[in-house]
Order: C-alpha cells, then structure tokens, then sequence
C-alpha cells in the first residue's frame, strides 16, 4: 500500500495538474479529496482523455471530470479480499479508506501480488537414500528426480519462494553433491539456501541439532520427497494463532477392508459388514517448530520427528495438526513417481 500525499488533487485541482501526478506516478492514479481528505473520488489517464476528447482543456478544473463512485476497501480488509476484488472488478488499484471515509493509502495490485519477505528458515530434509524408487535414484538423489520437467526439490522451493520465505537449509547426504551444484547458493532461484552435510543417518529431527544457527522465530521443516499446493502463508499463521509449540501437517487416508468384515462375540455372528472403509488422519512430512523444539533434541544422534512429537506431548507442550486439503503426494514410490508425472501439469 502506497502513500497517497503525492497522488491527492481536490475538486478545485487543473486537468493540468492531474496530468502531472499521474504521469509522475508508478501507479498512474490521482485521488480526489476534500478539504478533511474525505475520498471524492478517482482519476486516470483515461478519465483525462475522455474530458479532452468531449471539449475540455488543460486549465479546466476536474471538477466534472474525476470518477466520483470508485471501488474502496476498509483499513482492515485483508490482503486475500484486496486481490479478488481487483481480479472481479479488473482494477489495478483501489483507494483505502477509513470508518469515516478518509483516504488512508492506496492498495496496488502488483504490489499485492508480489510475496511478502518472510524470515522464517525452511529446512528441507533431502538425504534420503530413495531405496524404493531403484533404478531411479541409482545415481540420482530421490528430491532429484524430475517431475513435471524439473527436480522435485525445485518445486519445493519455488512453492516456498511464491509465499515469501526464502531462507532455506538443505540436509543432504546422498549424492549431495548434485543437489549442491545445481540450487548453488539459491540466487538464480530468488532464494538464499545454506546446507548441512550429514555423515549419517539423523532421522527428521536428528539433523536439526546440526544447524549452525539456532532459528531465532518458528520454522519449517519438511521432506523433500513430497508434492503440495500448501499455502505455506496459511500454515505459519495458524501455528502463530494457536500458540502452538509445534504444528503437524496431516492427511486424511483412507483405507479399505477387501473382504468382508465378521464382527463377532465369542463364537456368535453380530453383524457383517462388507468390505469397510476406515479414515485415519497420517503425517504430510511437513511440520512448523517453535524455536524452542531445537533445545528437545538430542546432538548428533538420529532422532525422528514422531519422537520429538512425542516428548513434546509427554512434556504438555501445544502440539496441534494442522489438516490438509490442498493437493498432496508423497513420492515413495515407482506408481507415485508415475503419478506425479501425470498430474503435475494439472495441478501446478
């Protein structure tokens, strides 16, 4: 959102004048105010032309000339609201005013579109050896693999970076010297990336105790094996909200009997049910950590996430699960591998 001191005119302002602002301007916008900058009103270089073209000239005033019932959002309206009603109403910028009226600034489309800079770490566990996906990750690590015409891990971190978050550590092992030399140092992704080479298996959380740096705010992590259209933005909010020490991405999967179900007590027949489906909730690989999680895990030993899920809830700590309806596939496997391909251009 734009300050909106260079942009105001009032109704008294020449046709002149508003040429100037607005050719001046990056936003090719004036607003009209009154004289307790109450909005009047919009006007564009369209707005102009049309004056022009109908027999006004540069030194007439405005005052009939400005869009007098423009489109205006309240000081409180989220981000979210802004971009869809620029999108419905096919404008680029809307005047922000607000209970009384007053014009506060100036929202711009662009502006709204381009990611905020966050400054929470990503680490992005990537060692794995990808046992299941043989022939395939004989020579190439499994994050590696190519979906879609790209890395899998490169999906991972432009998804990250179209949210804003762009400090980023990579936990490789396996083959990590081809993850190292095509992400580099992450500029040419628009992202700065450090790494952290582990010498043996660390399990999920093992390889946090190896950061060089303790995360001074709340943290991702999760696998680099996976596919997601997760609005990462979403996630952090609703860690911060709940004043969660930890919060777990789950999915719910389904899983269905083949037969037929005999429920019995003792020798006797209850019911049958035929070939049931039972839901249950599974961890998504994708996690946000308090800072403090860092304390709970041991040095330098392996140390899975579902461990420290579990000393956190043995300690009483705010472990919350944050469920996922967005797209999601955990590539484990050759069938998944396949169905990743297929469907990535859908979805992504």
């Amino acid at each position: 959102m734009l300050n909106i001191e260079k942009v105001k005119l009032t109704i008294s302002s020449t046709i002149k004048e508003a040429l100037m602002i607005i050719d001046s301007g990056a936003i090719k916008i004036a607003i009209v105010v009154d004289d307790k900058d109450i909005l009047l009103g919009t006007l564009t270089d369209g707005d102009i032309r049309r004056a022009i073209l109908n027999g006004k000239k540069l030194d007439d005033t405005i005052e009939y000339v400005y869009f007098q019932e423009p489109t205006v959002v309240k000081n409180n309206t989220s981000r979210e609201e802004i971009i869809n009603i620029c999108s419905s109403k096919k404008i680029y910028q809307i005047p922000v005013v607000d209970n009384e009226g007053k014009v506060v600034s100036i929202a711009v489309l662009d502006e709204l579109l381009r990611p905020k800079e966050h400054v929470n770490q990503v680490i992005l566990m990537v060692g794995g050896l990808g046992s299941r996906l043989k022939p395939l990750t004989d020579n190439t690590p499994k994050p590696m693999l190519h979906v879609g015409g790209k890395p899998i891990l490169q999906t991972i971190v432009e998804k990250f970076a179209a949210y804003g978050f762009v400090n980023i550590i990579m936990c490789v092992n396996y083959k990590s010297h081809i993850i190292q030399e095509y992400f580099g140092n992450g500029s040419k992704f628009g992202v700065n990336i450090e790494y952290i080479l582990e010498d043996k298996r660390m399990g999920t959380a093992g390889a946090l105790s190896l950061l060089k740096d303790k995360p001074k705010t709340s943290f991702f992590v999760m696998n680099g094996d996976l596919l997601t259209n997760v609005n990462f933005e979403h996630l952090l909010d609703f860690h911060q909200n709940n004043n969660a020490m930890a919060t777990m991405c789950v999915r719910e999967y389904d899983f269905q009997v083949p037969y037929g179900v005999v429920n019995l007590k003792a020798e006797k027949i209850l019911s049958i049910e035929e070939k049931p489906k039972h839901s249950f909730f599974v961890s998504a690989g994708i996690y946000m950590l308090d800072e403090k999680c860092i304390d709970l895990i041991p040095n330098d030993e392996f140390y899975d996430m579902p461990t420290l899920f579990e000393k956190l809830i043995e300690e009483s700590h705010n472990t919350i699960s944050f469920p996922l309806r967005e797209y999601w596939l955990d590539i484990g496997r050759l069938e998944e591998y396949e169905k990743a391909n297929n469907e990535y251009h859908e979805v992504f």
